[in-house]
């Protein structure tokens, strides 16, 4: 064998690694952040086949089979069988009183939380880059009323605004004597959760933006003659991609445990629509006598908060070697 001649190797020059790939190397090397991917993407996966997994499983979130069938609760209410009714039959159980499916509620209501959370962390991302890129980047008078109405925003106590404005606004569209159809129930957790919700993300850019507008490479490309949007899409964004994603991974399940807790006080989703704070609403009703209703959700819940912050933890070290523990 004749190895290679120096003229061939140095035409050939050094294998380079873009910066996508070193942050997918560094990640890669992060265990817990691998395994926090795998177990929010199972979460995911989860929500998105509920409808083949009940189909699959033979069981309706809705039905109320302690009700139909003889011998699935007692005089009580309660299931009959121990441990919540666990079976071969009802892989979790049976819920109290009524005798619907536990996993089936389980699986659908991670469906319409993350539905919602995600949703809601969609614009609110869209609205935090926007305002805080315009904010960071105009300054004078653009930066200044757009810093004193997100000032104006974040005054509002955050918990007691969603519990005030979500009655206000379903009062808007349905008369009080009527009931609030689920899809705009949907719809206004949504909103609001947008409209409180993406102001930490648009102070956090625009300062970002504020330090990199005095940058070298953001006044050589305006000597360039490069336009505002070009020095924004080409300059500015691909350097916010980091803290964009570590609040985006921080701010979705937020918004689930935000959405949940609605449901759980009753502004939220409402019965018979399966949902993962409805679940905690009644398993508070049972817990003294059957605990189990409620384990699988609360579970279910402390497993997806955690893993989903374990992976923004990762995401920003892979982003950011320097911040790596």
């Amino acid at each position: 064998m004749t190895s290679p001649s120096p003229a061939a190797t140095a035409e050939a020059g050094p294998v380079g690694r873009s910066p996508g790939q070193l942050m997918w190397r560094r990640f890669r090397r992060d265990r817990s952040g691998v395994v926090s991917a795998y177990v929010v993407a199972f979460f995911f996966t989860v929500a998105i086949a509920a409808p083949v997994i009940s189909k699959l499983y033979g069981k309706s979130p809705t039905t109320t089979y302690g009700l139909n069938e003889q011998g699935l609760l007692n005089e009580f209410g309660y299931p009959v069988a121990p441990n919540g009714g666990i079976s071969g039959r009802f892989w979790f159980g049976i819920e109290p009183t009524l005798g619907r499916d536990v996993l089936t509620q389980l699986v659908f209501g991670i469906r319409t939380s993350l539905l919602i959370a995600v949703a809601a962390t969609v614009l609110c991302v869209l609205t935090g880059v926007v305002v805080g890129v315009t904010a960071g980047y105009m300054g004078g008078r653009t930066d200044y009323f757009l810093g004193r109405f997100i000032d104006l925003l974040l005054a509002f106590p955050s918990q007691l605004s969603f519990i005030a404005f979500t009655p206000v606004v379903y009062s808007l569209f349905v008369s009080p004597e009527k009931e609030t159809p689920t899809y705009l129930r949907v719809v206004t957790l949504i909103l609001v959760l947008w409209v409180l919700g993406w102001m930490g993300l648009a102070r956090l850019l625009r300062g970002q933006v504020l330090s990199l507008r005095e940058r070298e490479f953001i006044e050589a490309a305006k000597v360039t003659g490069a336009s505002p949007w070009r020095i924004i899409t080409k300059e500015l964004l691909p350097n916010l991609w980091t803290p964009i994603l570590v609040q985006s991974t921080l701010m979705l399940p937020s918004f689930v445990t935000i959405e949940a807790g609605l449901s759980f006080i009753g502004v939220g989703i409402l019965e018979p629509t399966p949902d993962w704070g409805r679940m905690f609403a009644n398993g508070a009703q049972y817990y003294e006598s059957d605990i189990t209703y409620i384990f699988f959700p609360g579970l279910a819940m402390i497993i997806f908060v955690v893993a989903f912050n374990l992976l923004g933890d990762s995401v920003r070290d892979a982003f950011d070697p320097r911040t790596a523990r």
